[in-house]
């Protein structure tokens, strides 16, 4: 049987994706919505008793020929019109209860008064939440284990890098918290999230809504149910939000929910690429848990290639421009119900959907058996030496050194900075120990020992609030770092 099964995409090619977000998913979504709509019509009175469990029967998606439901999708412009006709089939087959209440048979409550994009709007609203909750399960489990690592390596130093350059010195630790920080604060705004129900009928107006509920409110007597509470009724009966209004042809639903799972991709592109470099192997800082037959060369047998890094930024460069359709097809809703607009959305936001999911397992698996390495982190520090630790030097030193304005040499910082110049001009193996000696050529031994000099050149005393930010950043996140009680598999042995 032909199908797609993610030959070219690797970071979302897995079962679990496929089963969210797959075809056969959007299919079984949209027979949710249509036996939801039989199970509220027949609450309501607006429906035969027993039509509810009949189309409730007929919605199971293996019933459905998927290849044949999509080759006639293009008779009508999208799959509902299709599988309608279908579905209408399996009811009628099923239902030989005949007609019931308003003389309305099962097979004539199927879908009536709604319309294709009330359905299909809907049903991936349903795929979207059924996939965030997978994705932010994973997204819990990375963030557990980040906050471990945080915790272990609060102390742990490492040079701070900016613009590609040593910069200053910093712990691993609060990079762990840092890459925490991003995913919990994106996550937190995906889970918070409401995914609406769509209900507006043919044009917005929930006009065919209104006529069935009046008819009904007329031929049994009592008082009609207004549309707007089968709206409801059937939010409730989904697990969606209820929706104030239709919202065919405004977008925000959809934009929303694109922006957020790709804010969450962001975050865990910025994990990959950090660990792209932190694992070559002049910089050996960190690795990835190797696993049997992965990260393997088709062609050099020693190669450890950082393959979860490599699929989740592959996600990471194409997340961005998936949310960019949602906003250029937004942009472009024309009139009451959109022409070609709303097509595009479809393909993109579950791309993107199974982009986040699989990436979001890639990177947990990466945090939870992340291989630290202390030794290449203070070995990589030590490159700079006491360079790195010229700002804190300067700020300390420079008053001491106040030229009087006469004698030529300058103000403090200006000195030091000579001292800085003239040490990059030795060759870099004899750079911390010329800076060590100038400095000291620079400072009046009564005014700064050589004791405190070594404080000032010790990188474990220029840390500023590394430890506290670290904190700040967990605590304001508890629910995103919860930790197992399981030991950590983080490994801290090579130098």
């Amino acid at each position: 049987m032909n199908g797609d099964f993610g030959l070219l995409s690797p970071v979302s090619a897995s079962p679990l994706v496929a089963a969210l977000t797959g075809d056969r998913a959007v299919l079984a979504a949209i027979l949710a919505v249509e036996a939801g709509w039989a199970a509220v019509l027949e609450q309501h009175d607006l429906a035969p008793a027993g039509t509810a469990a009949v189309v409730a029967h007929a919605a199971d998606a293996s019933r459905y020929d998927l290849a044949d439901i999509s080759r006639r999708a293009q008779g009508g412009g999208n799959p509902v019109i299709p599988l309608l006709a279908d579905l209408r089939a399996q009811v009628k087959a099923l239902d030989t209860g005949g007609s019931g209440a308003n003389g309305v048979g099962a097979a004539k409550a199927v879908h009536t008064s709604l319309t294709s994009q009330d359905v299909l709007d809907t049903a991936l609203m349903l795929v979207a939440r059924n996939t965030v909750e997978a994705l932010l399960a994973d997204v819990k489990g990375t963030t557990a284990a980040l906050a471990r690592l945080a915790e272990k390596h609060a102390d742990t130093l490492c040079v701070g890098r900016s613009l590609t350059q040593h910069s200053l010195p910093f712990t691993f630790g609060l990079r762990a918290a840092q890459w925490f920080h991003g995913l919990a604060a994106a996550a937190r705004r995906l889970e918070a999230l409401e995914l609406p129900m769509q209900f507006g009928g043919a044009a917005g107006t929930l006009a065919a809504g209104t006529v069935l509920t009046a008819n009904a409110g007329v031929t049994s007597g009592s008082a009609a149910t207004d549309p707007f509470a089968l709206s409801d009724a059937l939010a409730a009966q989904l697990g969606l939000a209820a929706a104030p209004a239709p919202w065919h042809t405004n977008r925000l639903a959809v934009t929303s929910l694109g922006d957020a799972v790709a804010s969450v991709v962001d975050a865990l592109g910025k994990i990959a690429a950090d660990v792209l470099f932190l694992s070559r192997p002049e910089v050996a800082e960190v690795a990835e848990p190797r696993a049997p037959g992965r990260g393997v060369s088709s062609a050099m047998p020693q190669k450890q290639n950082p393959v979860l890094s490599v699929l989740v930024r592959s996600a990471a460069l194409q997340a961005p421009g998936l949310a960019a359709q949602l906003h250029l097809a937004a942009a472009t809703f024309n009139d009451e119900r959109p022409d070609g607009a709303w097509h595009t959305e479809w393909p993109a936001l579950r791309q993107l959907l199974a982009l986040g999911l699989g990436s979001a397992g890639h990177i947990r698996e990466l945090a939870e058996g992340l291989q630290v390495f202390p030794d290449g982190m203070r070995r990589n520090l030590d490159m700079s030496g006491p360079l790195l630790l010229s700002e804190g030097v300067s700020a300390a030193v420079a008053p001491l050194l106040a030229g009087d304005g006469t004698s030529g040499t300058g103000d403090g910082k200006q000195q030091l900075q000579a001292v800085v110049d003239k040490t990059l001009q030795a060759p870099v193996p004899e750079q911390a120990a010329t800076y060590r000696r100038l400095l000291r050529e620079a400072v009046p031994a009564d005014a700064l020992s050589d004791a405190q000099l070594e404080e000032l050149l010790n990188p474990a005393s220029y840390l500023g609030q590394a430890a506290g930010i670290s904190r700040r950043i967990l605590a304001a996140f508890p629910d995103f770092a919860l930790t197992s009680t399981e030991p950590d598999g983080n490994g801290d042995s090579r130098g």
